[in-house]
């Protein structure tokens, strides 16, 4: 190849010095012809162009590979083969070439195509407090030990570019709502509008255009918020480019190397400092000369209040009650009371508990499991079945996990000796649905110290404790005492027995 050097000593041979082209070609050891094209280039540079490009073992597959290479490029990323199995497609059908001709084309191939589809952009604007945007991502951390797949949802306010971040077991609607509550609550405040993409928790139907058909529940969440949804063109990531910039840079900064937490409480408490952190040592994209946190401290002057309570964010699915007082919800079983039992029940999912209600009753509340197949107890939701089914008290599953204060659990160690001591022992504990299990507790001390471990003792202690207590004495006031005080005198009923005897 004539390099860029050579083209400007040619140059100056013959236009300076006068040198002929016989001459220059051999003081240069190049040929006349090079000579002469170096002469007339204009720009100082010239290039070989090939006309036609032989090809003789690919040519014939051509066709084949960029047609590999179109339908390669219409797949999801993730299900995108690479050149190497292109390469094993091609030599399946015949090809007999390398992989290095194949790779070459392929990449000139890339190349123009990204240059037929390249999109123009115009770049956004928001004012302080218009529009946040929301979006989901998928990140992989070590949990408690085991390596977890976790679902982070991002908020990014558009104006100050503050973010928020927060990990979650589920990608749910209840989730959503959670991300929301606690993303403004962060903020200390409210957009007036909200960028979604066209997520199910969000969007029932979409329509031509802009039209959406939004999710009810999601739907009266904006409306407790006052934000008005915004549901982006279908696979249009550049209409809300912010939140989608911004998963890019938490994957790297905040993900990357693999993080390591005991659980989700440790891991949000720790994403929550990184935001804050973030926010402080980057500068605005646009004001330089400030500080996203500047920034944010001068748009919170914008944003809308909070309401005077979150919105209660919680995923309502309808059940049955089981036989064993067990009601499912997302793959694992949560014990009710057993009033509820042969009737429908309606749980509600939040993003860290269940509350299970039977029309108003709350006939149930756990904290909520993200497994799979695992049952949750509440020993005390079974203890009205046990005064039918006492001997279930020793081997029930539920009665495994109850804990007893001090003083009851030796009780009920001293009456398992007894031939009735179960039946007994539950006669103690229906007790404590009616008074308490601190006031039972108090009694069955007592009893203890008395030596006695009978139930009807302690049921006793626990009734003489519940007696209304004494009204206390009321003083007279002056003007109501009596000037003569009423005497006694029992006699004056024997005075009238002879005037009924001579009746």
């Amino acid at each position: 190849m004539t390099t860029v050097e050579t083209i400007g000593r040619i140059r100056r041979a013959y236009f300076v010095q006068r040198q002929s082209v016989r001459e220059i070609a051999r003081r240069l050891h190049v040929s006349r012809k090079t000579v002469r094209k170096a002469i007339e280039a204009e720009d100082c540079k010239f290039s070989y162009d090939r006309a036609v490009q032989p090809m003789p073992k690919l040519g014939a597959h051509i066709a084949e590979l960029e047609r590999l290479l179109a339908e390669n490029e219409r797949k999801p990323r993730r299900e995108r083969l690479t050149l190497i199995r292109l390469f094993e497609a091609l030599r399946a059908q015949g090809y007999e070439g390398g992989y290095d001709t194949v790779r070459r084309h392929a990449r000139r191939w890339q190349r123009e195509e990204v240059g037929r589809t390249a999109t123009a952009f115009v770049p956004l604007s928001f004012e302080p407090g218009e529009a946040c945007q929301f979006d989901w991502s998928h990140e992989v951390v070590v949990l408690a030990g085991v390596t977890t797949t976790v679902k982070v949802a991002h908020m990014r306010l558009c104006h100050s570019r503050m973010f928020f971040v927060r990990a979650y077991p589920r990608e749910t609607q209840e989730m959503v709502f959670d991300a929301h509550a606690r993303a403004f609550a962060f903020f200390g405040g409210v957009c007036t509008r909200g960028i979604y993409d066209n997520m199910t928790t969000a969007v029932d139907a979409v329509f031509l255009g802009k039209e959406r058909k939004f999710n009810r529940r999601f739907l009266q969440m904006c409306n407790h918020y006052l934000v008005e949804p915004t549901a982006c063109t279908p696979a249009a990531g550049w209409e809300k480019g912010q939140v989608e910039n911004q998963v890019g840079v938490v994957r790297e900064r905040f993900f990357t190397p693999r993080l390591r937490f005991a659980s989700y409480a440790e891991l949000n408490a720790w994403l929550l400092d990184r935001c804050l952190e973030h926010a402080n040592a980057h500068r605005h994209p646009e004001l330089r000369d400030r500080t996203i946190a500047d920034v944010f401290e001068d748009e919170k002057l914008a944003l809308m209040r909070m309401p005077n309570a979150p919105f209660d964010g919680f995923h309502a699915v309808a059940a049955s009650v089981s036989k064993t007082l067990l009601v499912r919800f997302d793959y694992n079983k949560y014990s009710v009371a057993a009033r509820a039992l042969g009737r429908p029940v309606e749980v509600h999912g939040y993003a860290d508990r269940i509350v299970i209600r039977q029309g108003d009753d709350i006939v149930a509340e756990h904290d909520r499991r993200f497994g799979r197949e695992q049952t949750v107890y509440d020993p005390w939701h079974y203890v009205p079945v046990l005064a039918k089914k006492p001997g279930a008290l020793r081997n029930g599953a539920p009665f495994k996990q109850l804990a007893l204060p001090p003083a009851l659990e030796r009780l009920r160690g001293k009456l398992k000796g007894s031939d009735d001591g179960d039946r007994q022992m539950v006669k103690i504990l229906t007790a404590a649905t009616v008074d308490g299990l601190d006031a039972l507790e108090a009694a069955a001390s007592e009893a203890l110290a008395q030596g006695v471990t009978s139930a009807d003792v302690v049921l006793n202690i626990l009734a003489r404790s519940r007696s209304a207590p004494m009204e206390p004495s009321i003083a007279t006031p002056e003007h109501l005492q009596l000037k003569i005080e009423p005497v006694a005198d029992a006699g004056r009923y024997d005075r009238l027995l002879p005037v009924r005897r001579a009746a």
